[in-house]
């Protein structure tokens, strides 16, 4: 049959044996939807449910619009989601209506969005400039016209993203506590209001294109990227934010995949009633569209709104004052179908439970596993400061004020902590109701290393959930809830299937281990593509984000040197070190590979506890975990934007290039005033973790280290600033 709908031969058949007969157009194209990998999760169902979503502070797990946690004063809801294929197709517009679409799921829930985050991956410096470019631009242009800051996040470049950016975008937000919304209605008779754009043709198809592959001519589907506006997006914000104080909506439904369709079909089967559509009062921007653009358009800024009918000139008053298009859409009903009408006729008519459970699955368990190599990955001799040098200009390590320096992090005055910290950090407050007011804190943090996770997809999977809690711990914050983005190549190939199964596994062992659930999230399938006989999928590349809380949001931490200190590493210090896996092994070797050391997730949770407890008690000046480029860079990295120096003397029997640049993970650098280093250790030491004194902060602007009384690296501070912070200035 037609591809045009992303249907296979299997799924029509499956579709005429469900509704007993041959589907029209209009049908096929809302089964093709809705049965997308997009929006159907067909291949990574039963994955998801290995995964623990319920905790002390969930209110609202997955299967909303976005995750809920409550927190002493207010709800907060959040949500990653990716819009990858339409950033390859048109970066700008594939970046910005990403981060349109992520605002909408969280005012869909009833919360003021306060911030954003972004986890970029592209491909190689020298080959991705156009997409790199635009996609940084687009998320900065959405973001600052809207009004909402971008806090945080990461950027990540190899070649394996030459032709597949993955970009994935987080938004939260806050409402006042018992007051939440969902995509549902609650009796026969209400109506379904949208609001906000008029309808174009932009976006159709959209969600099937992001569930297939790539191949020559991907660039040619431009018209299947949805164009966003952000002024219209600031206005349907206020619009809704504004009908919430009110109380006036019964449920909420964004439009986003598959636009009406979607929105439709997914109040009707979460309300379990039915719903009848007039296509006919839908305001439009383009001449002569017919019912099929019209259903399926995923043209931006709109809203779907259930309502009571006594409400309704309420409503159109709201929509006019904030100069939105609106209509009636359609009306909830007792049966167990969708009627979709236009012009006069009936032209589609659908049991929602078919379209929503009749999907086939696509999940086959692999026959085979992965074991990663037992080689221990040791670099030839070369001088360790030659090494430094490379690493600190890598664009993986250099410098990313270039990219976030384009975005607004400060709009609303709620950041506390912004971009390039360990975590975000930002206060709580609600405009609209002065009441509402908190000492509390909110941080997040965005974490995903695809290189840990293609040497050894398993335990990379545990080192990333627990980077994730530990960068949490560094800004003083308990780590209570994730959001997770599956970002995986082509599923049908067992290569793919295999690497994602073991870190699906991996991740989810980790967060029970930490008893922390993920309550909201998205998969990404099919980041693949096949150019004649080259066939590119990218490192699997699962990214989490994990939100956490400060008790006083005064009492942050960040990893800035203060003044001149004592220097400690603490935590898990007698673990195997190695460079498995490890930035210096892919830039030594172009390649990843490797087991990684076993994770102690037990000695993890008890790490992160006395972070805490030490920022709460006033006992360090700072705090920075060790990752992504190993103990060398992280004191680099505290050093930057200090006008001091630091001098390491480092007395240990591993060999100095593996315990420098080795990212293993349990450690974190703290920095310690001198008089209060005793009751800094008394306090370690009531602990099963490790601490040792490896060298001081000075006023000397120099970063010497030496090894077992021998000087390995000498570096002139402001010559490695320098590399540092404009190795990538040309590129933007």
């Amino acid at each position: 049959m037609d591809n045009l709908h992303g249907l296979t031969e299997q799924e029509y058949e499956t579709i005429k044996s469900l509704i007993g007969r041959e589907p029209n157009d209009i049908e096929l194209g809302i089964f093709g939807v809705l049965w997308s990998e997009h929006c159907s999760y067909k291949s990574s169902k039963p994955l998801l449910k290995r995964f623990p979503t319920e905790g002390p502070y969930v209110v609202q797990g997955p299967g909303e619009n976005a995750g809920v946690i409550e927190l002493e004063d207010v709800f907060v809801a959040f949500k990653i989601e990716s819009h990858n294929h339409p950033s390859f197709i048109d970066p700008f517009n594939g970046a910005a209506t990403g981060v349109g679409g992520i605002i909408r799921d969280i005012m869909s829930m009833g919360a003021r969005p306060i911030a954003l985050l972004d986890s970029l991956r592209f491909g190689d410096i020298n080959q991705s400039k156009r997409i790199t470019k635009g996609v940084v631009k687009g998320i900065s242009h959405y973001g600052n016209c809207i009004g909402i800051p971008t806090v945080g996040g990461e950027t990540f470049f190899d070649e394996c993203y030459n032709k597949n950016p993955l970009v994935n975008v987080f938004c939260i937000g806050i409402m006042p506590k018992n007051k939440i919304y969902k995509a549902r209605a609650t009796k026969a008779g209400q109506l379904l209001f949208l609001i906000g754009s008029s309808t174009g043709r932009d976006g159709i198809h959209g969600a099937t294109m992001a569930s297939s592959q790539f191949d020559e001519k991907a660039l040619k589907r431009r018209s299947n990227v949805q164009i966003g506006d952000p002024f219209y997006g600031k206005k349907l914000l206020e619009a809704i934010m504004y009908m919430v104080d009110k109380d006036l909506p019964v449920g909420i439904q964004d439009l986003g995949a598959g636009g009406i369709a979607g929105a439709c079909f997914e109040i009707a089967y979460k309300s379990n009633m039915g719903v009848d559509i007039n296509l006919d009062e839908v305001p439009l921007r383009e001449n002569d569209m017919n019912a099929y653009e019209i259903l399926l358009s995923e043209s931006q800024e709109r809203m779907l709104i259930v309502i009571e009918k006594e409400n309704l000139q309420e409503l159109i008053n709201i929509a006019n004052k904030f100069h939105l298009s609106w209509c009636v859409l359609g009306e909830t009903t007792t049966s167990d179908t969708v009627n979709i009408y236009f012009k006069g006729e009936k032209v589609a008519s659908l049991d929602y439970k078919i379209v929503a459970e009749g999907v086939p699955s696509c999940y086959t368990q692999p026959s085979k596993t992965f074991s990663p190599s037992m080689e221990k990955f040791i670099p030839e001799k070369m001088e360790p400061k030659d090494l430094f040098m490379k690493l600190i200009s890598n664009p993986n390590i250099a410098s990313k004020e270039h990219i976030y320096t384009q975005y607004d992090f400060e709009v609303g005055t709620n950041t506390v902590l912004g971009p390039s910290s360990d975590a975000a950090v930002l206060r709580i407050k609600w405009p609209l109701r002065p009441d509402v007011k908190s000492e509390q804190g909110i941080a997040i943090k965005a974490d995903g290393n695809a290189y840990y996770m293609e040497a050894d997809p398993y335990e990379g999977a545990r080192w990333t959930v627990s980077e994730c809690v530990r960068n949490l711990a560094c800004v003083g914050a308990k780590a209570l809830a994730f959001s997770d983005c599956l970002n995986f190549g082509n599923p049908r190939r067992e290569d793919v299937a295999i690497k994602m199964e073991l870190c699906v596994n991996g991740m989810a062992d980790a967060m029970k281990e930490f008893s922390i659930p993920v309550i909201s999230g998205n998969v990404s399938l099919y980041n693949e593509t096949v150019e004649g006989s080259t066939i590119t999928n990218v490192m699997p590349t699962p990214v989490i984000v994990g939100v956490g809380l400060l008790e006083d949001v005064h009492k942050h931490m960040d990893h800035r040197f203060k003044k001149p200190s004592s220097l400690f590493l603490i935590g898990n210090l007698n673990q195997e070190y190695t460079l498995n896996g490890s930035l210096v092994q892919k830039i030594l070797t172009g390649s990843v590979k490797g087991t990684l050391t076993k994770v102690d997730i037990e000695k993890e949770k008890l790490l992160v506890e006395l972070v805490v407890k030490l920022i709460k008690e006033d006992l360090i000046l700072s705090a920075h975990d060790v990752s992504m480029g190993g103990l060398i860079t992280n004191i680099f990295e505290s050093l930057v934007d200090t006008n001091l120096g630091a001098s390491i003397s480092l007395y240990i029997d591993e060999d100095p290039i593996v315990f420098l640049f080795s990212e293993n993970p349990t450690r974190i650098v703290v920095s310690v005033e001198q008089e209060l280093e005793e009751q800094f250790k008394n306090i370690v030491e009531q602990t099963p973790l490790d601490w040792m004194l490896i060298g001081s902060i000075t006023n000397e602007r120099n970063f010497t280290i030496e090894y077992n009384g021998r000087e390995l690296i000498r570096c002139d501070l402001e010559t490695a600033k320098h590399i540092w912070k404009n190795s990538l200035k040309d590129f933007f």
